[in-house]
């Protein structure tokens, strides 16, 4: 490496410990502002627009993925690595400062903003410092720390909200972003890049306007409006439009955002579409099992999230016991294969949940879907930067993650309206009973608690019923990535970073390799 220094043991555990908190900060605030939601909007109103608090984040945060991904590989990823850090750590403190929703919803897309950096930006740098033939170990625990971030925002938001005031959801990130900061300046080392310098700005404009209004559609598409609504059609057709335009714009642009060259690739065509299926069928399933357990079982927000925590087991076992196995063994398409057939079955055992399934056997079902997200998801991140130019690896690094983020908010809205529809369908017969059927899809479970005994039971057994198609149609999702995963090209891992330098030229990755035996 150009810096001549090459890092060994605690130091290289310590630089990827800080990368392992960026990405925990960005993963835990997806989720922590959930359970203070309401707490906040006591506080500072504007209840009318309380769902933009957790979409500006998530829009900024996608948005940004791929513009952070492209510039690492132009100008170096620890700079942007830093910039986001920055970003993240000044819209938190700034989002603790907020006096009103306005400036909360503002201050939580500063938020996103950095996030996307965080998410895409520890991946690559360990695609610099580590072989692929090594990073199996590294993406392993990666994984882990989504799982856990999951779970945790919940519980961490309400023991805070609790304890504090929600403002030290937001301020308890600057002390871990700093510690971060510090050790990445101090011990991180990588090569100084200066590639190329010119920015499709344009193609970032189009990709932009294009993901915002599809993310915009399937967070307000059936739920603030009809899907046949104007509104919704229109961000349809505005979708569309900015993609088909972005496309003939990185097929033009001298430096493109996405480089069209990544999609020649077998690799990074297949391993992208898994992650997207999984992504649409993990995301869109799973969101629902805690609305099971508070709805069927009685258990409140933070029991649910306890609940979950068979599900988060599983993903960290097969996580990282899937990247050591890589790591040993040098081969990863077995992984992807074995983890869609085991969520589809684990999707298809939740299939089975009823009002009277015992809580520990829905648990086991949990356990089980959770063993295949974790012998998924970051196994594809392996396979696409073992086979990319080493040029394009943050780009192609934050194509895949821009994916799978996109397809886990279709698959939100997806089966969210196949479970809308089938609750309607299911309290039809209610009516009698005192329920009408679109109210029915707006009780939280204080009010399905209050219902009289019989009228609880009737209701438990519709929810119940509902759920059973939205699993089955996440199966069915799953077994289409079963069948691509099937499909994916076995390329034999790298032992060196780049494919086109002789491992000598790379000093870290030896004992980066070691420091995590």
């Amino acid at each position: 490496m150009n810096s001549g220094e090459q890092l060994k043991g605690r130091a290289l555990v310590t630089v990827f410990a800080a990368l392992m908190l960026g990405m925990f900060l960005a993963a835990l605030d997806q989720t922590i502002v959930s359970t203070a939601l309401p707490t906040i909007v006591g506080d500072l109103g504007g209840l009318n627009h309380l769902s933009w608090v957790v979409t500006s984040y998530l829009l900024a945060s996608t948005v940004a993925t791929p513009l952070y991904g492209k510039l690492g590989d132009m100008h170096g990823r620890k700079p942007l690595f830093l910039a986001a850090i920055i970003i993240f750590m000044a819209g938190s403190m700034l989002a603790g400062l907020s006096q009103n929703m306005t400036e909360l919803i503002v201050f939580r897309a500063i938020q996103g903003a950095g996030a996307g950096g965080l998410l895409v930006g520890a991946q690559a740098i360990i695609g610099d410092v580590v072989p692929p033939r090594d990073r199996g170990r590294y993406t392993g625990l990666i994984g882990g720390v989504f799982g856990v971030a999951s779970v945790l925002g919940p519980l961490a938001g309400g023991f805070i909200v609790d304890n504090l005031s929600w403002r030290w959801v937001f301020y308890i990130n600057i002390p871990i972003a700093i510690v971060a900061i510090t050790v990445i300046v101090t011990q991180l080392h990588l090569p100084r890049t200066h590639n190329r310098h010119q920015i499709d700005w344009l193609g970032a404009a189009l990709m932009a306007v294009g993901v915002s209004s599809l993310i915009l559609l399937t967070t307000w598409g059936g739920d603030q409006y009809a899907w046949g609504s104007p509104v919704i059609i229109g961000l349809g057709a505005v979708s569309v439009l900015a993609l088909v335009a972005f496309v003939f714009q990185e097929l033009r642009a001298p430096e493109p955002i996405m480089p069209p060259g990544l999609f020649h690739s077998a690799v990074f065509r297949v391993a992208s579409s898994i992650g997207f299926i999984v992504g649409l069928a993990m995301f869109g399933a799973i969101v629902f099992v805690p609305l099971f357990l508070q709805i069927v079982y009685g258990a409140s927000p933070t029991s649910s999230g306890l609940r979950m925590l068979p599900l988060i087991t599983g993903l960290l076992i097969t996580s990282i016991a899937s990247g050591r196995a890589i790591a040993r063994i040098g081969r990863y398409k077995m992984f992807p294969i074995a983890g869609t057939a085991v969520l589809t079955v684990g999707l298809l055992l939740l299939t089975q949940l009823t009002v009277s399934t015992p809580s520990w056997l829905a648990s086991v079902y949990m356990l089980i879907v959770g063993l295949g997200i974790g012998l998924v998801m970051q196994v594809l991140v392996i396979a696409i930067q073992n086979d990319v130019p080493h040029r394009d690896l943050g780009a192609a690094t934050a194509g895949a993650t821009t994916l799978r983020s996109l397809g886990g908010s279709l698959g939100v809205a997806l089966l969210g309206a196949i479970f809308s529809s089938g609750l309607t369908h299911r309290l039809e017969p209610l009516r009698s009973l005192g329920i009408h059927p679109q109210g029915g899809l707006h009780l939280d479970p204080k009010q399905v608690a209050a219902m009289p005994p019989k009228l609880h039971l009737a209701f438990e057994h519709a929810f119940a019923g509902a759920l059973h198609s939205v699993f089955l149609w996440g199966a069915v999702i799953s077994a289409v990535g079963f069948v691509l995963a099937l499909m994916l090209k076995e390329v034999p891992l790298r032992e060196t970073m780049r494919p086109d330098e002789p491992p000598e030229e790379i000093e870290a990755a030896p004992s980066l390799a070691a420091a995590v035996h």
